[in-house]
């Protein structure tokens, strides 16, 4: 149950013993990754040191996530591993769970102190009360306007920047909208105040990220084109991603949103998850559009941007799904040929409507996911060939997981290089692998 926090605690901003050390765990999407870079911004400007070393903290916080079957196993197990490691030290679960699962974390975690995703502006105090021996969980909604809160960044080329919270949808596998709730756009002059600090903090990649960045400005008379025409004004050289669109709301703003698209600023990545390639299961998923919607989408946006990035999402194994409705899904990825298909198999997650139908066998869902991922790696191979001999200017932006650095070209195509983290370099194309582009 949700404790008041008016009631019992004492949540002060300041911390109450200097030189505590955090540890911060961060687990999911990027609307996560920017809530974790504000709950250290908020525990550092309180006087405690931030580390990257779990065997020295005080406090371990981990931010969770829920999203998928998958990704809860993962966060049951890193929290009993935790716990186990680390017994004697303070635990605080922020994040989905603990709006989506309360039940399964007093049982494995029950003298840890909570934080929801509403909430996260108290960390302060509910660290302070975790030193002190006071378990608090602080649940429930309210509308804060994060954008401008303070954070510290994972990457200092990059300002993972949040629009709005919540969504529109009531998509009926999803229980992300039950930690996450309704629609609550940000101002668009707290958005932008936010970017300019940002280009001014040497950020030259910004992230507009979201439950559905499509549906943002329906609550406030505004909308994305709207806010990406106000962003792309901005008198200097960056890089805006635009996060997942859900299509149901890409289809009313479409020649809007293409024209924002023309913005030299904006990276040619379209992230618009179909989910299945069946109407019937679309429908059994409260996804309001059709099939004939999502294609006419992506073949307006592929005959403006020659070489757009194309990413979807697609849920293998959905309740009912018949070997029918999955072929629909392969004779789709076919036909559109994306760059980057993020597969899920269906696992019912707590409190929504498909948790309650039939499920499938896994045997099924594993055999269908195994085919799909065959046909997409060629796919991606393909589209990847055709980037041969390309020159161009990318922003190094990151630094690889095998070591070296990662650029991205203006279509968000990630390219392994050599240069400088946060530099602008000219580079051509010497080789491809499915996931990657290879140039100096």
């Amino acid at each position: 149950m949700a404790e008041k926090k008016e009631r019992f605690y004492d949540l002060q901003s300041v911390a109450i013993r200097s030189n505590k050390k955090i540890y911060l765990k961060t687990l999911g999407c990027s609307f996560n990754q920017a809530d974790s870079e504000i709950m250290r911004g908020l525990l550092k400007n309180a006087d405690f040191q931030i580390i990257d070393n779990p065997n020295l903290a005080d406090v371990i916080i981990l931010n969770t996530c829920y999203v998928k079957s998958v990704t809860q196993n993962r966060v049951i197990h890193k929290i009993k591993s935790f716990q186990k490691k680390f017994s004697r030290k303070k635990l605080v679960i922020a994040g989905c769970m603990t709006e989506i699962d309360p039940k399964m974390l007093v049982r494995i975690a029950p003298n840890s102190s909570w934080v929801g995703p509403h909430k996260i502006k108290y960390i302060v105090g509910v660290v302070n009360n975790a030193l002190n021996n006071n378990k608090v969980r602080l649940l429930g909604w309210e509308k804060d306007i994060k954008v401008t809160l303070p954070k510290i960044r994972n990457n200092f080329v990059i300002a993972i920047i949040q629009v709005c919270e919540g969504c529109g949808s009531f998509c009926s596998y999803c229980c992300t909208r039950f930690a996450r709730g309704k629609l609550f756009s940000y101002p668009v002059n707290s958005i932008l105040k936010e970017i300019k600090n940002s280009l001014n903090q040497r950020c030259k990649e910004i992230w507009l990220t979201s439950q559905d960045c499509g549906c943002y400005g329906r609550d406030i008379n505004s909308s994305l084109p709207e806010l990406l025409q106000i962003i792309c004004e901005i008198k200097k050289k960056f890089f805006v991603r635009i996060g997942m669109m859900n299509p149901t709301y890409v289809k009313y703003m479409l020649d809007d949103l293409i024209d924002s698209y023309k913005s030299e600023k904006i990276f040619k990545f379209l992230h618009l998850p179909v989910q299945s390639g069946s109407n019937r299961i679309l429908k059994k998923m409260n996804r309001s559009y059709k099939i004939k919607d999502f294609r006419d989408m992506v073949k307006k946006f592929k005959k403006e941007f020659q070489f757009l990035t194309l990413s979807t999402d697609v849920i293998v194994g959905f309740p009912s799904e018949k070997n029918e409705d999955f072929q629909k899904t392969v004779d789709l990825i076919k036909k559109i040929k994306p760059d980057i298909v993020n597969i899920s198999k269906f696992g019912p997650r707590p409190g929504t409507e498909a948790a309650k139908m039939e499920q499938l066998s896994r045997k099924i869902i594993n055999n269908r996911t195994k085919k799909l991922v065959n046909l997409i790696e060629k796919i991606k191979l393909r589209n990847n060939q055709k980037w041969l001999d390309w020159v161009g200017e990318v922003l190094i932006d990151e630094v690889g997981e095998k070591g070296g650095l990662i650029g991205k070209n203006f279509a968000y195509k990630p390219v392994l290089t050599k240069g400088k983290l946060g530099t602008f370099k000219k580079i051509k194309i010497k080789s491809v692998q499915p996931t990657y582009l290879i140039g100096y």
